[in-house]
């Protein structure tokens, strides 16, 4: 078993993090740094209940830290497991700069350690599916592919997330999964162009982001709103030969926070999407079966990564990109144009 440390017991670490890494049959939980000692320690009785990240990074028996806490601390804390020689994963954001991400980039890659962003919604259900579906070529060449996030949250909540001081607000709790299911899909996009809003009543970080990624033959857009009582499809691709919908969120986070575990009847299952192909007289219509989701899977494909030298799927190169199209969408919407990217690397 690949022994994990746990820096931070929030939302993120006890919803996502220690249950996939406690049920994925190669990983285990085995220490846990957190200000809520007492709920770590009744959730994860066999795992060592430590003080910080002082403690984990003097943990010999440790082979990666898990870095789930504010967005604001990710850089230093990677930074410092990565110089104490210890592979990390770093929830999304992995950074709030570019800059920082190619610093951690070049400091895993100088260590020969793993740099993992936690990109978990490659795994969701309707990723997957679309993914397999843009590949498989059935809708011929994309010209439009639309990703919402959308969630009906109006009322502000006291909590981090939603203070622009930690790295709050969607463009970057959100933002990340988006792009990087974009990235997943066509690659480095050839301009950026965003709309980012503060609608809801005492809000102090953005719950609304609008995202255009130009590309030479498509238009992407990825967008993310807290004030969606009605939500828009999930995923809306055309093609030249037929187009495909898929509406609801995958189901694993709130099967998550229900208590299901992977592996569990039920799990990560999702209802079909729509498609529709036409080619000549052809013209079919019907439901696309979803994919199960597959979130697990990060957690196993770090510990073969780590133990038998099989490259992870998401590399550091993954956070650099994400964190300079961010920056760039920032940018345009404080500039109110469309800015050309390209990736600088690291």
């Amino acid at each position: 078993m690949l022994n994990i440390g746990l820096l931070g017991y929030g939302f993120a670490g006890a919803t996502f993090h220690a249950p996939l890494i406690g049920h994925s049959g190669r990983t285990a939980v085995s220490a846990i740094a957190s200000s809520q000692a007492e709920a770590a320690a009744q959730a994860w009785p066999e795992a060592r209940i430590v003080a910080d990240l002082d403690a984990l990074l003097a943990d010999g028996a440790l082979d990666c830290i898990v870095i789930a806490t504010p967005n604001d601390t990710h850089f230093e804390f990677a930074r410092r497991t990565l110089a104490a020689g210890k592979h990390v994963v770093v929830d999304k954001p992995v950074t709030l700069s570019a800059e920082e991400a190619r610093i951690l980039a070049r400091t895993a890659a100088d260590g020969k350690l793993l740099l993992a962003p936690f990109h978990n919604r490659r795994w969701d259900g309707d990723f997957r599916t679309v993914q397999a579906l843009v590949a498989s070529g059935r809708l011929g060449q994309i010209t439009h592919f639309e990703s919402h996030f959308d969630r009906f949250r109006p009322a502000v909540r006291q909590r981090w997330r939603e203070n622009a001081l930690n790295g709050g607000g969607l463009l970057y709790d959100l933002g990340p999964h988006l792009v990087d299911q974009a990235l997943t899909l066509f690659g480095a996009p050839q301009s950026v162009n965003a709309t980012i809003g503060t609608y809801r009543e005492q809000a102090k970080a953005e719950d609304y982001v609008h995202l255009q990624l130009g590309y030479a033959d498509k238009q992407v857009v990825l967008h993310a709103s807290a004030l969606s009582a009605l939500e828009a499809p999930r995923f809306t691709i055309h093609g030249r030969r037929g187009s495909y919908l898929k509406t609801g969120l995958d189901s694993q986070e709130d099967q998550l926070k229900a208590g299901l575990r992977p592996g569990q009847p039920g799990w990560a299952q999702n209802p079909p999407g729509l498609i529709r192909e036409v080619e000549g007289e052809l013209d079919l219509r019907g439901e696309l079966a979803t994919l199960d989701g597959a979130y697990v899977e990060f957690y196993r494909a770090l510990a073969a990564s780590i133990q038998d030298g099989v490259p992870f799927p998401v590399t550091a190169d993954a956070a650099v990109s994400v964190a300079e199209i961010l920056e760039l969408a920032r940018q345009s919407a404080m500039e109110g144009r469309r800015l050309p990217y390209a990736a600088t690397g690291w």
